[in-house]
Formats: structure tokens, sequence, C-alpha cells
């Protein structure tokens, strides 16, 4: 005899697939996928100036490590993409603003 609570069970796992996914619709519109492409080409050439500097001799003091590239460019290159990404995901889409109306 099954008891009370395995039928509700069962009855909510019926529920649960007999409801249909749509799969279609997605979180950001194609203008944020954009903003949140050119935030990561940013960053990852921001990383790729940085890179690089090593010594062939580890006792051999190379001043390269301190150019301007990897000091100032690469650093200011990975933050304006990091604030691309939060304009990005903070960017309201149209999809949102037309069902507040």
């Amino acid at each position: 005899m099954k008891s009370k609570s395995s039928y509700s069970v069962q009855n909510n796992i019926k529920d649960i697939s007999n409801k249909s996914v749509d799969n279609s619709v997605f979180l950001f519109e194609r203008k944020n996928y954009k903003y949140m492409l050119l935030g990561v080409a940013f960053i990852t050439i921001g990383f790729i100036l940085m890179s690089g500097g090593s010594s062939t001799n580890p006792e051999v003091f190379n001043p390269d490590i301190y150019s301007f590239r990897r000091i100032r460019l690469a650093p200011t290159l990975v933050l304006i993409g990091l604030g691309i990404q939060v304009y990005a995901i903070l960017t309201t889409t149209t999809k949102v603003s037309k069902n507040k109306k």
C-alpha cells in the first residue's frame, strides 16, 4: 500500500516532466555578448603584453621587466577589459524594459 506522500511525489515528478522548457531565450542580447567578447579580447591582450621578460641566466638582471608595456599599458588594458565586462553585464536589455511598461 502506497502512502499519501509517495503519491504526491509521483505527481510532482509527472508535473515536472510534462512541462516544456523553452531553451531559445538567452539571458543577454547579441549586443551584450559582443561587448563581453570585446572585454575578453582586451583582457587577453593585456595578459599577453604582460608576459615574457625572463632571462636565461638567473644571476643577470633584465631591466625589460620594468618597461612601459608591462607596467602601464598591459594592466591598463586588463582594467579596461574588466570595465567593459561590467558594462556588458549591467546593460539593460530591451526585453526587460518592454516588460516594465
